[in-house]
């Protein structure tokens, strides 16, 4: 049998680019769970059978056993000791499967993941599935190989594959870490919070009151700028501004004394100017100034780029980023390398810009000057600066933001290889009255780098002819009088720009806890791409401020951050810091639940009680009394009576479900829909979806929470709301949930499956459907008894009403119509 080697790629794109380097086309591809290319070529020497897969990102996600999974009946301190649990990341792709099933028969293993820390943690999740189902080889032989390389293309790959190394565990224990920790703390403090707030105030607009190890101090920076900006108080100032009487001449005189605070001490500086009657020129001098060109490209400029300059979020801008890197267009997008390390290929990118149509010419000019290596900027050592790789034009990539992203990247590359821009600055110092003033000008030399880059121009502008010892008379002097001004809100670069200084996140990640606090409305991003805080998110940080100012310090996570890269460099334990950071957290969990009341002051002045908010909708089964709908997110029942909190599906409506009752429980039922002409609805007792009565009950897909019994899903026997009831038959689709009759869908009725989104309508124009209690003699599936209006009937005959299975009977399924998928019944109607 003939050596056999499995490839792996972090994306299903990048799969198939680099197998069609590395079989120079001749590959064919199949259709697994995922794409495989397959061919014959050669590895270490030897012939050999390559196949070519991918994962879809991590194969595994972090998480707790379920024995966690409750809100109510877990203490959120636990959690800070519990077990963690490995999980599918995407159980429905079955990427686990795949890759057991393809390592089956292969000797070796390459891996292409990502070539940062997380691509390295991905690793080993490929290598834990696919070594136990590879052929065994001989002692001390390596059998797992690892590709580094920072762009998809042909040289880049096959200089990969000619310098394959090992994979590194270290950098994928320190992500192990980070998962843990996060997971730990972030759910530990979110848990507590929402559960506490929640239950007291209704109108915080927000699903969660979440914390984040990253997450809370980025969201610190903001609320600090804010409130900077309520405590600044604005002081009257003055300035004297003299006025030259120069014919056709404009002459800007900046005062040296800048501005003074005191109206008495500027008029009389004023007056001693406008008592001079002249000023006189005392010196010129002339330099020549040089605008140093850019260095290499990282993530934080492109993402600080993306915001200031192209109205893109740092979330958007790097997707982009990442797509154009599939393609084959820019290097890898994540790097803190800023200068071009020795091997760097640079003749060879920039020739790939020379038949460029609107910059190929400069790129050509470069090239023919004789291109240095640019000196400045840093070199971390993960991967070189973000470059372009070959050639595009805006409509070769469809124009929009991978346009802009694409442009700047090209440019920013050419002006790093280009010269400085070479200015000549004039300064003239005047004298009069005692007072000192200066004017200046200057003008451009050579462009340099600005020829490419031409927003990074200097607004150059020459100074009016003057000759030292010349005296210039005074047409007027005016004391302008103004009012300092706070600094205005923090724009998402001047964020980034923080993040990293203070070392919250990494280059991968800082976009994301951007993202994160917007999402948790605790930040807007306004005009300009300025961050502004909600009123929740600037009580949160002042909670923290009251309670322990170093939840929201960036301090704290830096020192962790350094604690991985330790970790990361193999020079500390994961297991030794995971447990020493999280004894640090836990002593700050306590005593931040001992002293919650000192944030729920403030909570209480910003928000309104529950008591004071919602509307009655439905009775509690406790006191018979209604309780109220708190519309706000996350949407939710409270009683005032018991002061008992319910909470409920997020992402639809509720409303009021006929006075029924829960035979179970006597809460009044409510009914649950969800926004669409597909949407589903279901009735939901409130204390049941919090509470199920039953085991192993089947969760609603609707649910955002953690808990979830509602009517459909719901297993009393007799109940007339319950599948015993109202459903008809198991989902051909996921096969475990039942296909249940929508009570509220006419004149369209439908069943709904009560577990994914799979629907049949049933035929149309429908008086009535009812699901009777007989079932079929074929299928065991309820049969269902239809009845048409008046006239309508499609059956033959005409008959109004029919009794049969709609499995089975084909009159009955050549009339409905299925939505979400792909089997069962013929798609009429």
């Amino acid at each position: 049998m003939g050596m056999g080697v499995l490839m792996v790629a972090e994306k299903p794109s990048l799969a198939q680019s680099i197998a069609a380097f590395l079989s120079h086309g001749q590959m064919h591809s199949r259709r697994a769970a995922l794409e495989v290319h397959e061919w014959q070529g050669s590895f270490q020497g030897s012939p050999a059978t390559v196949k070519m897969t991918s994962v879809i990102g991590h194969v595994y996600s972090l998480d707790f056993p379920a024995a966690y999974s409750s809100w109510d009946r877990v203490d959120p301190v636990e959690l800070f000791d519990a077990d963690t649990v490995k999980l599918e990341a995407n159980p429905k792709a079955h990427v686990c499967r795949h890759l057991q099933q393809e390592a089956k028969g292969c000797d070796f293993l390459v891996l292409w993941l990502d070539c940062d820390r997380e691509g390295e943690n991905i690793c080993f999740e490929v290598m834990d599935n696919a070594l136990p189902h590879m052929r065994r080889v001989a002692p001390g032989q390596q059998q797992v190989f690892r590709a580094r390389f920072s762009a998809i293309s042909a040289a880049e790959v096959h200089a990969a594959m000619a310098a394959l190394v090992l994979p590194n565990r270290a950098e994928a224990l320190s992500v192990d870490a980070r998962q843990e920790l996060d997971l730990k703390v972030g759910v530990a403090f979110t848990r507590f919070q929402t559960r506490f707030f929640q239950g007291r105030y209704g109108n915080l607009d927000a699903a969660v009151v979440s914390y984040g190890p990253c997450q809370t101090p980025t969201l610190g920076f903001c609320v600090e700028r804010h409130q900077t900006i309520v405590a600044f108080q604005p002081e009257p100032y003055w300035v004297v501004k003299p006025q030259l009487a120069r014919a056709g001449e404009q002459l800007t005189l900046e005062w040296e004394r800048g501005r003074v605070f005191d109206q008495d001490v500027g008029i009389m500086f004023s007056s001693a100017v406008k008592q001079a009657a002249a000023l006189k020129v005392t010196s010129i001098t002339v330099k020549e100034d040089r605008k140093h060109k850019p260095s290499g490209l990282n993530t934080v400029e492109l993402l600080k780029v993306a915001s200031s300059a192209l109205n893109m979020g740092p979330a958007h801008a790097m997707s982009i980023a990442e797509r154009l890197y599939s393609s084959g267009y820019l290097s890898y997008p994540r790097t803190e390398s800023s200068a071009y390390p020795p091997n760097f290929d640079i003749t060879g990118t920039l020739s790939s810009q020379t038949r460029h149509p609107i910059w190929g010419e400069y790129a050509a000019a470069l090239l023919s000057q004789g291109v240095s290596r640019p000196k400045g900027g840093t070199d971390v050592g993960d991967h070189p600066p973000i470059t372009p790789v070959r050639a595009a034009t805006e409509d070769e990539l469809g124009g929009g933001d991978a346009w802009l992203i694409y442009d700047y990247v090209a440019r920013h590359f050419l002006g790093s290889l280009s010269g400085d821009c070479v200015l000549k600055k004039t300064k003239a110092v005047l004298t009069g009255g005692g007072e000192v003033f200066t004017a200046s000008g200057s003008v451009v030399l050579k462009a340099g780098f600005t020829a490419i880059m031409p927003w990074r121009a200097s607004q150059a502008a020459p100074m009016p002819l003057l000759t030292d010892g010349q005296t210039l008379q005074l047409k007027d002097v005016e004391l302008v009088a103004g009012r300092t001004s706070p600094p205005d809100y923090l724009t998402e670069a001047e964020l980034i720009g923080l993040m990293e200084k203070h070392g919250i996140g990494t280059d991968a990640s800082i976009p994301t806890h951007i993202n994160n606090i917007g999402q948790r409305n605790y930040v807007q991003v306004q005009s300009g791409r300025r961050v502004v805080p909600t009123e929740l998110g600037i009580t949160i940080i002042k909670g923290y401020q009251l309670i322990d100012p170093e939840l929201c310090r960036p301090q704290v996570r830096a020192h962790v951050e350094a604690q991985i890269g330790l970790i990361a460099d193999g020079k500390a334990q994961k297991d030794a810091v995971v447990a020493h950071t999280l004894e640090q957290f836990k002593a700050k969990f306590m005593f931040f639940v001992a002293h919650i009341a000192r944030m729920d002051a403030l909570f209480e002045a910003s928000f309104s009680p529950l008591s004071s908010s919602g509307k009655p909708i439905s009775k509690c089964g406790k006191c018979r009394r209604y309780m109220k709908y708190i519309a706000a997110r996350p949407a939710r029942l409270y009683c005032p009576v018991c002061e008992d909190l319910y909470s409920l599906p997020q992402g639809g409506a509720v409303k009021q479900y006929k006075g029924l009752e829960c035979p179970l429980d006597g809460f009044e039922l409510v009914l649950f829909s969800l926004s669409g002409t597909d949407g589903k609805t279901y009735p939901l007792c409130p204390f049941c979806y919090n509470y199920p009565p039953f085991e192993d009950v089947l969760k609603s897909s609707e649910s955002s929470t953690k808990l979830g019994m509602p009517c459909v899903t719901c297993l009393h026997p007799s109940c007339r709301h319950s599948p015993a009831q109202q459903g008809v038959l198991a989902c051909p689709e996921c096969a475990v949930g039942m296909l249940v009759l929508d009570p509220v869908s006419a004149p369209r009725w439908r069943l709904d499956c009560s577990r994914c989104s799979f629907l049949i309508y049933l035929p149309k124009d429908l008086h009535d459907a009812k699901v009777t209690k007989e079932r079929c003699e074929e299928c065991s599936s309820k049969l269902m008894t239809l009845v048409w209006l008046k006239g309508k009937s499609p059956l033959p005959g005409g008959e109004a009403g029919y009794t049969g299975c709609l499995s089975c009977a084909e009159e009955l399924t050549d009339l409905c119509e299925v939505k979400n998928a792909r089997t069962f019944v013929k798609r009429g109607g």
